[in-house]
């Protein structure tokens, strides 16, 4: 496990000691979140938008969570922030599963999400409201909002939380939490409860090098195959230097690397055979039929 992933989840005495001196901060943290949330504008765009989003930094599964669930509705848009995409302002990165950009000017996510909804239009802007607008404009009938319930936006919000919690119940910079740790949204859905995720190893191989950018990647860790040879673990959304990792590669007399559908987009060039860590997830049928209840009100 990395150091910041150990001082998040299974801290030492050290680092525990390190998160409790740190409380001043992390006070003042939760008290900027609250304000800027509670009382920023609001904002009723006469559609509805259906908001997945969770209370840590990092991952936890919004992306498969949001493909399950928007792929069952036709005229819908996707509107993410495209976090670490090499563009700015807003962007359109598919237009009902037409492809109008590149993963680097998408981002990861938004790019993985507009190959896999053909159903959808894709837009990134690190100002939602902008994006919203934009969709609208493009005849979306509703739409879903990436990481969403800081927005003071009439909306379902719905939050994840992962099966790996935090060890403390803290904002950052003493523990993981971006928002009050107790917050609550319209639907609050728990990890191995609510939704469940199934993973299959596509093309799987003998010897396997797992290389993955993705946040807290010790979540992957039931869900390995045994004959992973070796990890070579990055920060989120990091790019890959393919000569280094086939050093790597080679140093291990691997067969193959084995990714995540995520870290997929970014090895388009890359000579190695790749294994693909497949996720899909299985969501109660009651809360799919509070979603389709939601859209449909409008």
């Amino acid at each position: 496990m990395r150091f910041i992933d150990k001082y998040f989840y299974n801290p030492s005495f050290i680092q525990k000691c390190l998160s409790i001196a740190l409380l001043p901060i992390s006070i003042l943290y939760f008290f900027a979140a609250t304000i800027r949330r509670k009382f920023s504008k609001y904002y009723d765009f006469k559609i509805p938008i259906i908001s997945i989003g969770n209370l840590i930094a990092g991952g936890s599964g919004k992306t498969p969570f949001l493909e399950e669930i928007a792929k069952d509705y036709k005229n819908i848009a996707i509107v993410s922030r495209g976090y670490k995409r090499k563009s700015k302002g807003l962007l359109i990165v598919s237009v009902n599963g037409e492809i109008k950009s590149t993963q680097a000017q998408s981002g990861d996510e938004a790019y993985l999400l507009a190959k896999s909804l053909k159903n959808a239009s894709v837009i990134v802007s690190k100002d939602r409201k902008i994006g919203i607008l934009k969709a609208k404009e493009l005849g979306a009938k509703a739409i879903f909002l990436d990481d969403g319930f800081r927005f003071n936006f009439k909306k379902l919000n719905i939050i994840l939380t992962p099966k790996l919690e935090p060890y403390f119940k803290f904002t950052i910079p003493s523990g993981i939490y971006r928002e009050n740790p107790y917050c609550k949204g319209d639907l609050n859905l728990k990890e191995g409860l609510d939704y469940k995720r199934e993973v299959v190893v596509e093309n799987k191989t003998e010897r396997m090098l797992l290389l993955t950018a993705i946040a807290n990647p010790a979540r992957l860790d039931e869900f390995l195959p045994p004959n992973i040879v070796a990890k070579i673990l990055l920060n989120d959304h990091s790019n890959f230097n393919l000569k280094n990792i086939k050093q790597t590669y080679k140093k291990y007399s691997a067969t193959s690397l084995l990714v995540t559908k995520k870290d997929e987009v970014k090895l388009k060039d890359c000579d190695m055979p790749l294994s693909i860590l497949t996720l899909k997830l299985q969501i109660r049928n009651e809360i799919k039929d509070k979603i389709k209840e939601y859209i449909e009100s409008f």
